[in-house]
């Protein structure tokens, strides 16, 4: 028999994977799994452009690094919508289930925390909530030395003849960067030339701005399902996701626009 549509995506499979834990069960659970799990498969189609964006830069293929970025910034914008979906969950549908979700919470997803490195947000602390053995707390372990998307940028604009300082390309990659004035003078003279690396720059700055739109939905989200309440997983709820905005991955990109 041929490859059919069914047997290629395995539908049958994945129609599987929703599994309600409320009596009977309650109608808006399936939302709630649904959405999530959504969520996990676009994050596994952002690490998979961003390693293959990181793999273009140290091929030189900047075209398909743009390509990579460009997508990565469609699929924000398409989370950040989901979220309106999401909000048709009232705060009393919501907790007709939320207690059979015991110590289970978004702020588990190690694939967030996956893409969280990857983009330079990095503290070594966040390895504690994932049991060491596990294949989550392996991936999470190994990733925190590798270079990040700032790293590989910095080692890109090396490769093309500017003049990033040694500090940068040997810093602390267990640490998110901090800003350079040294870098900053380097991003100044690639906006003044106005050569393809710009576009690099702006999108970077895309990314940076896409991800933090996406936090800011999620936080309204979570105050309008849940108030100030303290998160299924045990953390501060809203008071946490607080603190998460207004955070640049890129800092010295947004600082040179006080020049431009």
């Amino acid at each position: 028999m041929s490859l059919t549509y069914t047997k290629y995506l395995q539908v049958d499979q994945l129609l599987t994977l929703q599994q309600p834990l409320s009596e009977n069960p309650d109608h808006d659970e399936m939302l709630f799994i649904i959405t999530h799990q959504v969520y996990e498969l676009w994050f596994k189609q952002i690490i998979h452009e961003l390693n293959d964006f990181q793999s273009s830069l140290k091929h030189h293929n900047l075209p398909v690094a743009l390509r990579n970025l460009k997508r990565v910034r469609h699929i924000l914008k398409v989370l950040v919508a989901q979220m309106d979906i999401i909000e048709t969950l009232s705060p009393v549908s919501f907790r007709a289930f939320r207690d059979r979700l015991e110590s289970s919470s978004g702020f588990q997803s190690a694939q967030f925390r996956e893409i969280e490195f990857m983009l330079g947000k990095r503290d070594p602390g966040v390895l504690t909530h994932y049991p060491a053995g596990e294949a989550a707390h392996r991936r999470l372990e190994v990733m925190l030395r590798q270079p990040s998307l700032w790293d590989s940028f910095l080692l890109y604009l090396q490769a093309c003849g500017y003049a990033v300082p040694e500090s940068e390309l040997s810093r602390d990659l267990t640490r998110p960067p901090a800003v350079n004035e040294a870098v900053q003078q380097q991003l100044l003279k690639i906006y003044r030339e106005e050569t393809l690396l710009t576009q690099l720059c702006e999108q970077l700055i895309d990314l940076d701005e896409g991800l933090q739109e996406w936090r800011y939905r999620h936080l309204k989200m979570v105050e309008r399902t849940i108030g100030n309440k303290t998160g299924t997983g045990g953390s501060n709820g809203a008071d946490y996701l607080y603190k998460t905005l207004l955070t640049p991955l890129f800092p010295d990109l947004w600082a040179i626009r006080n020049v431009l």
